[in-house]
């Protein structure tokens, strides 16, 4: 969801050329002067030309045409269900996932089934909530829930306290066949990796 480009920098102590990212919420230029915006520093952010100007006049030259859509995607950020990959009309089954933001976020966009995940069929995304080796053991009956692009997100605690590791998530998924394509941060205390069936 992020952006990357070669860019001149004009910045309040120096210009160079360098690599700008946008990694939300963060605007990062790195060359031999260095810079990290946020917050308020892209409150008023706008395309000039070619050129991204920030509210305190730090410029970034981009090639012709790309300073408008990066400027609309940085005041546009991806929302949590943007990141998860949730489409209007998928199937989806939550398991487990006791979050009530999500699951309204949720039904802003589809109408989830709540319950065992295994119980139904032709799923897009099952999230599966995970804090034992024990609610892992399900992931192989799962797969079979799942359409034939779908995915399952398996949700669980993150930090140096969380009873789950993500090598043990990733070992267990591995397993019983499936193939690790991406990770998101669900929320401020768990993390979320997307599982697909391996190819072939």
């Amino acid at each position: 969801m992020g952006k990357e480009a070669r860019a001149w920098g004009q910045l309040s102590d120096g210009e160079s050329d360098g690599k700008l990212l946008w990694e939300p919420p963060k605007l990062i230029f790195r060359g031999a002067v260095r810079g990290i915006y946020q917050g308020h520093a892209l409150r008023d952010i706008r395309a000039e030309g070619n050129d991204i100007v920030l509210s305190d006049g730090t410029r970034f030259t981009l090639d012709p045409g790309q300073a408008d859509k990066w400027v609309h995607a940085i005041l546009n950020p991806p929302t949590r269900l943007d990141k998860l990959g949730v489409k209007p009309g998928m199937s989806v089954v939550v398991d487990g996932v006791d979050d009530e933001d999500f699951l309204e976020e949720l039904s802003t966009r589809v109408e989830a089934q709540v319950g065992a995940g295994e119980d139904f069929e032709g799923v897009d995304l099952l999230f599966l909530a995970a804090d034992d080796l024990g609610q892992l053991d399900r992931l192989e009956d799962l797969q079979g829930a799942l359409a034939e692009k779908g995915a399952i997100w398996v949700v669980s605690q993150k930090g140096k306290t969380a009873p789950l590791k993500d090598v043990d998530v990733l070992a267990a998924a591995r397993g019983v066949g499936l193939s690790d394509t991406k990770v998101c941060a669900f929320s401020k205390t768990h993390t979320a990796l997307r599982f697909v069936r391996r190819k072939g």
